[in-house]
């Protein structure tokens, strides 16, 4: 990682220096005097320092600079002369800009990373509220289902046992999604934040869901709607099915009177776009700005993830998607229902469908 920084460090400065005198030979050509010469050596410093780290390559482009206004660009040509008019201040000039430039840029750089770090622990905050609540309540149901099997076995029904142990199956499916979730966001957020993507089908990516999905789900009415072409778009291709999985997953429990989910897939501009539809009852006017926020409660205080999975998917949904440079949105949709939508950017200038 510091071979690649100091290698993009000496490529910054030698492309402007290289830049700012390939333009005053250009400028000789037309004109007579070289005032010009300083003017531009002391943008170039400015633009090094602005675009590399730290105080040391602007410092470097001034005394290159200096040296270029004094041995190259000015009479006697290619003579080292100290006595020109002017020639102290240039270099005072060039070592002042990039002192205070890189400055500037070194505490722009600092500001915003303390700020992705807030961002970061604020995210963490979120998921360890919504995480204290979601596990607490499948682990109370497992202990209670366990206990009453364990001290009335002999008194249960069969029937009763099967649906005490139906209900340590489901909680405990419940918790390893959680896990899921939990890990994700660990890969995502951890000392070596970033994901690697790769080309991926589309198609395969929202298939693998589906099945993923119908496992909990086995009679929901699911249609997708995506173009007829053939699709492969950069992403980390589990991620994004995760994503997928949580959206179609907060549809059923909580759409309550919906009947019918949507997958809908559009290829435009600059990004793809995916979204869940539901005709379901739809979200709360006081739940939409805070959707993604991973612990939801309405203006009237009510928690809207009773049933959890709400506040820790959508939380874990924006992280994934946010990490891929893309971005989330919901709302209710005219007709009835709700939409949740996300996109992923595509790179300017390449075919995405054959």
């Amino acid at each position: 990682m510091k071979h690649n920084s100091l290698v993009k460090n000496c490529l910054i400065t030698s492309v402007v220096l290289g830049i700012a005198a390939l333009f005053c030979l250009l400028l000789q050509q037309f004109v007579t005097t070289d005032i010009h010469v300083p003017l531009l050596f002391v943008l170039a410093v400015l633009f090094v320092s602005r675009f590399t780290d730290g105080y040391l390559y602007g410092i470097v482009a001034s005394m290159l600079g200096v040296i270029g206004v004094n041995y190259v660009f000015t009479y006697p040509y290619f003579e080292i002369n100290f006595t020109i008019a002017g020639y102290p201040l240039t270099f005072l000039v060039m070592l002042a800009v990039s002192v205070i430039v890189g400055t500037l840029t070194t505490q722009i750089k600092q500001q915003e990373e303390i700020r992705l770090e807030a961002e970061k622990e604020k995210m963490r905050g979120n998921l360890l509220r919504a995480v204290s609540h979601d596990i607490r309540t499948p682990l109370t149901s497992i202990v209670g289902s366990a206990s009453g099997i364990l001290d009335n076995r002999r008194v249960l029904s069969e029937e009763k046992i099967l649906e005490l142990v139906k209900d340590i199956r489901d909680e405990a499916q419940w918790l390893i999604r959680i896990v899921e979730n939990l890990l994700s966001v660990t890969r995502i957020n951890g000392e070596n934040a970033g994901i690697n993507t790769d080309d991926e089908i589309v198609e395969e990516i929202i298939s693998s869901a589906v099945i993923k999905f119908r496992k909990r789900f086995p009679d929901a009415n699911i249609d997708v709607d995506m173009p007829e072409e053939f699709l492969m778009v950069p992403m980390d291709g589990i991620l994004i099915e995760q994503v997928l999985v949580n959206l179609l997953e907060n549809s059923v429990l909580h759409g309550k009177t919906l009947s019918r989910i949507r997958i809908v897939v559009m290829k435009q501009e600059s990004r793809l776009v995916f979204a869940v539809e539901d005709d379901g009852q739809g979200i709360k006017e006081s739940i939409l700005p805070v959707m993604f926020e991973g612990c939801l409660q309405s203006m009237e205080g009510e928690e809207y993830d009773s049933k959890r999975n709400m506040g820790i998917g959508l939380s874990v949904c924006m992280s994934i998607v946010k990490a891929h440079k893309g971005n989330m949105r919901a709302e209710n949709i005219s007709t009835g229902g709700a939409r949740v939508s996300f996109w992923l950017p595509l790179e300017e200038g390449r075919t995405y469908g054959h």
